[in-house]
């Protein structure tokens, strides 16, 4: 037997139908992954392939509607799946097993090579947002775990509440340099609700941050469905950049089919200074987009026109699922980066009178208009 996941809207998957065992492939970088049974999965994007020794299956793409529904009860992985790949900063191979949590745990890293590593994935853990967003506990920084935004982005994006990351090295894997294979992963170990409610963090007053030219303001949602949206400009001298915005209301499907996919970038002129900082070491043509002036290196091109941009959003639903809990909220960035969105929250949570805990299913109150 094979579980149906989903590979967005212009993707199929197969399986092998003699042997039952799946195997998808990625074009690049190969994504091997392993559930419990020791079944090997691999993604491939942009269409199937037969699989060698046997027929092949071809699975419809997953429907969304049963994940747009806000859920009102915390949800989790219905089993554990386990995959390896290259730190976009260390250039190590780390294996990681995402697994089943406790309801009303939370998301919480587990380095396995280190003794008693348990770190939570708080916003009040971050200690480092050079280039990625870090945590480590406060008194013991060899607990690093770095690189951490692409996987709480698919996590928020599918809302996913409680989960366990086994990881055995410094940093997460970057795979293809988005969240896209995050996703396929967690479709793959299945998604359960539980029955404990959920709580979402609601935003009442207007919260705003600056550093530099980067601006970002959490506003109050005044009508319309609890949520998150999101709204971003970015602006770059590089012709292949320049001025780029774009506006969300995140849900499954929007983050699946608009985000997920985008990848993180760097510039030709930057990589050496990178490389001599300690950054970037894992990093290349199949896990980031590159940029020249007014070229892109990748020869495959761009996924979206506006690729940068959509990166630069899912890096912002990463970085806020870091509070805790969903927020209902709007978020106005220009230039955001991991440092300001890890500000914001900080600024969010400084004062009570800013937000408050609710059930999912509750009523939303008046909050204050900007």
């Amino acid at each position: 037997m094979w579980r149906e996941a989903s590979a967005g809207t212009s993707e199929t998957l197969v399986t092998n139908g003699r042997d039952g065992r799946k195997r998808f492939r990625a074009d690049p970088p190969m994504i091997v992954a392993e559930s419990p049974m020791g079944e090997v999965i691999e993604a491939r994007r942009f269409g199937a392939s037969e699989i060698a020794g046997g027929g092949f299956e071809t699975a419809a793409p997953m429907r969304f509607s049963a994940y747009d529904a806000a859920p009102r009860f915390r949800r989790g992985l219905a089993s554990s799946i386990s995959f390896e790949g290259i730190g976009l900063h260390s250039a190590e191979t780390v294996r990681v097993t995402l697994a089943p949590a406790e309801s009303g745990q939370g998301i919480v890293f587990c380095r396995t090579d280190l003794p008693e590593c348990r770190v939570p994935a708080r916003y009040d853990n971050v200690v480092d947002t050079r280039l990625c967003t870090a945590l480590a506990d406060a008194g013991r920084p060899e607990q690093r775990i770095g690189t951490v935004e692409h996987l709480m982005a698919a996590l928020a994006g599918l809302a996913i509440d409680d989960a366990e990351i086994r990881l055995d090295g410094p940093e997460m894997p970057i795979l293809d340099g988005s969240a896209d294979a995050f996703v396929f992963l967690i479709h793959c170990a299945g998604i359960v609700e539980s029955s404990m409610p959920r709580r979402m963090i609601q935003v009442m007053r207007p919260v705003r941050v600056t550093d530099g030219a980067a601006e970002a303001t959490l506003l109050p949602v005044l009508n319309g469905e609890p949520g998150l949206s999101l709204d971003l400009e970015i602006e770059f001298a590089a012709a292949a950049i320049g001025r780029q915005h774009y506006a969300l209301d995140l849900s499954a499907s929007a983050f699946e089919q608009e985000i997920a996919r985008a990848r993180t970038f760097t510039f030709v002129s930057e990589i050496e200074a990178l490389h001599a900082a300690g950054l970037a070491r894992g990093g290349s043509l199949a896990n980031a987009i590159v940029v020249d002036g007014a070229d892109v290196v990748n020869p495959e091109g761009l996924r979206f026109p506006d690729e940068f941009v959509r990166h630069k959003l899912l890096d912002v639903v990463g970085d806020l699922a870091l509070a805790g809990a969903p927020l209902i909220g709007r978020v106005e960035a220009t230039r955001s980066g991991h440092r300001i969105n890890n500000r914001l929250l900080h600024a969010l949570f400084a004062d009570p009178a800013n937000y408050r805990i609710v059930p999912a299913a509750a009523a939303m109150v008046q909050p204050e208009a900007a």
